[in-house]
């Protein structure tokens, strides 16, 4: 029994003695890591740093139209074609108008009959009018003679209704005249509205324009509504860029920004902030900005890619930091390392601008005898001796 016992001891301080050989492996090995100085880069104290915001977009239009006849028809011609520069009021297209030019000439010569008729009437009245007054006239003679008994009561009765005969035909007169002015009114409206119908199979710039797209050609029968052209105002170019929510906060509208196009990288061109969208995407969680652009070439290209960049604010004196070196970032606070007393060490910090290269401004006031490293890696240790390569003096 007493054996047995022996020989399950043994490799019990084995393992014991294996375990402290470990133990003082990993005590050597940190003491080495923190005892080890490590060369690191540290941030500096920057002044006049502008704060810009970076949006990738497109180039759209704000004044994009694809216009269309209000009527259908065959189209007789197309004047203009892609690229080509309209005046507003300049005739683009124009459809087979035949019919419609008969529907005119037909009202037409209705309103020329509603004249005449008119006219007719008129001459008619006048001499219903001269009929009128001889009666009246008559009538009053003979109703003094009749006071003398020179003419019987029965022809002074008959000259009194002759009189109202003809006030009666004036009146029918008169009232045909109306009903045939009304008639005209009718028959004008009619050749105004075949009329504007007509000028409707004429297609015209409803502004200054430039002709991106034709959409149909000669011979093709549209309905009202089809489109036939896209026009662009020109003046009215500008780059939709999408910034992320979390960058878009500080962008207002007027601040100055600069494009650079796909197709020319090498060039820069002046812009400004012209409106911010209302609503965010919701999947991508971008904030949509329009942005002018002041100098941009005559010649621009829908849905090209732009790349933006708004000046947001500069900072004066700015002690920043890239944010890959920041661990914990929340949008507003983190930890970084520092070095004190020739030691890397931790602190919470809190964050303000961010520029477009990624580096985030520290607000918090650091002690005069800190700084802070700027760039991340496996041998930032805490306790850790450190030495500054490139830091602020």
């Amino acid at each position: 029994m007493r054996s047995i016992s022996s020989a399950m001891h043994i490799p019990s301080k084995k393992w014991l003695l294996g375990a402290a050989i470990l133990a003082a492996a990993l005590g050597l090995g940190a003491f080495i890591a923190v005892s080890k100085s490590v060369t690191v880069k540290t941030a500096r104290i920057e002044q006049n740093v502008p704060v810009r915001v970076f949006g990738l977009g497109t180039v759209e239009a704000q004044v994009i139209s694809k216009i269309g006849f209000e009527v259908g028809g065959a189209l007789l011609e197309l004047k203009v074609d892609h690229g080509d520069r309209v005046k507003k009021g300049d005739v683009l297209a124009r459809l087979h108008d035949a019919d419609q030019s008969a529907k005119v000439a037909r009202t037409k010569a209705s309103v020329m009959g509603a004249e005449v008729a008119i006219r007719k009437s008129e001459a008619s009245l006048g001499k219903t009018r001269a009929i009128l007054a001889q009666k009246t006239h008559t009538n009053r003679r003979r109703q003094e003679l009749v006071g003398r008994q020179t003419v019987s009561v029965q022809t002074a009765e008959e000259a009194q209704t002759d009189v109202a005969v003809a006030t009666a035909d004036l009146a029918v007169a008169e009232a045909d005249i109306e009903v045939l002015k009304a008639s005209l009114a009718d028959v004008r409206a009619q050749y105004q509205f075949e009329q504007i119908t007509l000028d409707h199979y004429t297609l015209r710039a409803p502004f200054d324009a430039v002709v991106v797209e034709r959409l149909k050609e000669a011979g093709t029968v549209v309905k009202a509504g089809d489109p036939i052209f896209t026009l662009v105002a020109p003046e009215t170019v500008w780059v939709l860029a999408h910034i992320d929510e979390a960058r878009s906060g500080p962008v207002t509208v007027g601040q100055t920004a600069s494009v650079r196009l796909r197709s020319l990288p090498q060039k820069t061109f002046k812009g400004r902030v012209a409106r911010i969208g209302i609503e965010s995407d919701r999947v991508s969680e971008e904030r949509r900005v329009w942005v002018s652009c002041e100098d941009c070439p005559p010649l621009f290209h829908l849905g090209e890619q732009a790349e933006v960049l708004i000046t947001v604010g500069s900072l004066s004196k700015a002690l920043l930091v890239p944010e890959a070196a920041v661990q914990g970032f929340d949008g507003f606070k983190g930890r970084v390392w520092t070095i004190e007393n020739g030691r890397l060490a931790h602190r919470q910090v809190a964050f303000g601008m961010r520029t477009e290269d990624a580096r985030l401004e520290i607000t918090t006031a650091m002690p005069t005898d800190v700084r802070v490293v700027a760039q991340s890696g496996t041998g930032l240790v805490e306790g850790r001796s450190a030495r500054i390569v490139d830091g602020a003096p």
